[in-house]
């Protein structure tokens, strides 16, 4: 391999492995139901805010490091850069959603049972609403995960929020 082309390969994994960070460092940190301790949360905020820009930078960077090796890379190799390339290009993409609130999906028929009935511990948090004779508990576990429930109280639509 000639001097040329390992620097291309020594620039173009860097290059692959900030792009594929961009995405992934926040990915995996922030994630719902588990602990995230202050440190980790505030890294994958400050790489969640450049990441649009610096994904798409690192995937520029790639494609252009890719067309130089492409010529002389064997069968192998062009595999391996395409494969590569494609990851950074769906890295870049993602950076620029919110897949967060693709998790989260709206209660439209909620079912209530009375609260003699419920087996809701004694501990257990609950948002409630009250508006005229009728009122509604909802509890906080069910809503971490939806994060909105679309009701009806004393006739008037709602939307709970958590």
């Amino acid at each position: 391999m000639q001097p040329r082309r390992y620097l291309l390969w020594f620039l173009f994994v860097p290059s692959a492995l900030i792009g594929f960070g961009f995405f992934f460092i926040p990915f995996f940190i922030i994630r719902p139901f588990r602990h995230q301790s202050p440190s980790a949360l505030a890294l994958a905020m400050a790489v969640r805010q450049r990441a649009p820009w610096a994904s798409l930078a690192a995937a520029l960077l790639c494609l252009v490091f890719l067309l130089l090796l492409w010529q002389t890379a064997n069968r192998w190799r062009k595999i391996l850069l395409t494969s590569v390339m494609v990851v950074v290009a769906f890295a870049a993409v993602m950076s620029r959603l919110n897949h967060f609130e693709w998790m989260f999906h709206p209660i439209d028929a909620p079912q209530f049972e009375s609260a003699s009935a419920s087996k809701l511990g004694n501990g257990e948090m609950i948002l409630a609403i009250r508006y005229g004779d009728d009122a509604r508990a909802y509890p906080i576990r069910e809503m971490a995960y939806h994060h909105i429930l679309n009701d009806v109280v004393a006739g008037v639509p709602v939307a709970v929020t958590y």
